[in-house]
């Protein structure tokens, strides 16, 4: 059984040393042969350089590569025996993605994709929720999840969050979460806010037979993390959230050890890993170490999004996550489509992915629509309705106040 990993490599070196330094350095080699890599050794745990694709001639992007040669970019694809490492997802990415991209040989370096045996899930499990666990906790069937996130970000109190939580419950809102930003400061301690939060929802359910999933952000040291958890579900919750750079990999699987609420995992600083074309992750492989280790939720990012993403990366992201990584435990998570939405991104949305199975979060997308929060759901509501039907946006919005008021501000 072996791992596999792509890659996008530049070198000014000739690729076939180039990739077997990458090779060596992630396995039994060295820059320098050592007596103890024996021959045996190397049949038993050198990686291998499975596939070389040249991309052809392409300036030098990063600096402090060596090489005098023309610089090249190429396609690579790395094996290693899982007796390596064994099935442990820390020490994948050490192998995957450690020291590589600080070799002098490239002058940029890129994992594009994993493929692992699937000794992985049966170790961590994947999602213990995933789609149909999520929509079953919140009573949502057949359309998108509509949700939001509380803002400001931060700045409101326990009592003046539950009462927002209050009006997103009245307005029909499915799903609500915490920012990132918001998770244990003096200003809207957890305990405070998880209590003050479940009331509201609490009452909003008995009354309607819905009970609003609201993603509480309990990120921070792993006892810490699961204290709050514990309280949540105490308290009738049904959702947890976690920013994944921060908790890491050790801390996101000791908490997914003793959860028993989905975990909606938040990218936040996934800038830092993929921006530079040349440099970091593709999503379609950062991801994979995620729903292996039981994300229920991973965003994407969306179409028409504020930050620098285009809408062909958010689509591919969604794609990848709802794709299975193996048939007895598919790893599928829901995809949180979000950053700069409303309901003008529905028709696009659903025309690009062609699914249904996703969280579609606004949050001045709800929380700023001309006629307030209920506004704001039922524009995302009646959106989502006009696309999945086939009615154009137009038309819908001729139909419906909400809607139209909607594009007026946002389209």
């Amino acid at each position: 059984m072996r791992i596999e990993a792509d890659y996008r490599i530049e070198t000014a070196y000739a690729l076939q040393d180039a990739a077997a330094a990458m090779a060596g350095e992630q396995s039994s080699g060295t820059f320098l042969p050592v007596p103890g890599e024996t021959e045996e050794l190397k049949a038993r745990a050198a990686a291998r350089v499975e596939r070389t694709l040249d991309l052809g001639e392409v300036a030098r992007a990063l600096p402090g590569a060596g090489g005098k040669g023309v610089t090249r970019a190429a396609r690579v694809t790395l094996s290693w025996p899982l007796g390596n490492m064994g099935a442990s997802l820390p020490n994948l990415l050490a192998t995957v993605a450690g020291n590589l991209f600080e070799l002098k040989y490239f002058s940029g370096l890129r994992l594009l994709d994993l493929r692992l045996p699937v000794e992985f899930a049966r170790r961590y499990g994947g999602p213990a929720f995933g789609v149909e666990g999520t929509r079953r906790l919140a009573g949502v069937q057949g359309r998108p999840m509509i949700g939001t996130i509380i803002k400001p970000s931060v700045g409101l109190s326990p009592d003046e969050t539950a009462a927002m939580v209050d009006m997103l419950c009245a307005a029909g809102i499915d799903f609500i979460k915490d920012d990132e930003l918001q998770a244990d400061g003096p200003a809207c301690p957890f305990e405070e806010r998880a209590r003050a939060v479940m009331a509201v929802v609490n009452r909003h359910a008995d009354r309607t037979g819905k009970k609003v999933m609201y993603a509480f952000n309990l990120t921070g040291e792993v006892d810490e993390m699961e204290r709050r958890h514990d309280l949540v579900e105490s308290l009738g919750g049904t959702c947890v959230m976690v920013s994944l750079n921060s908790a890491g990999l050790t801390g996101f699987t000791a908490l997914k050890r003793v959860a028993r609420l989905p975990i909606h995992a938040h990218r936040n600083g996934w800038g830092a890993l993929s921006r530079h074309p040349s440099l970091g992750f593709d999503y379609v492989a950062w991801s994979k170490l995620w729903r292996v280790a039981g994300a229920d939720h991973l965003h994407v990012n969306g179409i028409r999004n504020k930050f620098c993403e285009s809408d062909e990366s958010s689509i591919a992201s969604a794609r990848s996550v709802l794709t299975p990584l193996w048939d007895a435990v598919p790893c599928v998570a829901m995809p949180v489509f979000s950053s700069g939405q409303s309901a003008a991104q529905a028709h696009d949305t659903w025309a690009a992915l062609g699914s249904v199975d996703l969280i579609h979060a606004a949050g001045g997308g709800i929380m700023a629509h001309p006629d307030g929060p209920a506004g704001g759901v039922r524009s995302m509501q009646a959106a989502w309705e006009a696309a999945v039907a086939g009615i154009p946006l137009a038309v819908a919005a001729k139909e419906d106040r909400a809607l139209a008021a909607a594009l007026g501000l946002f389209a």
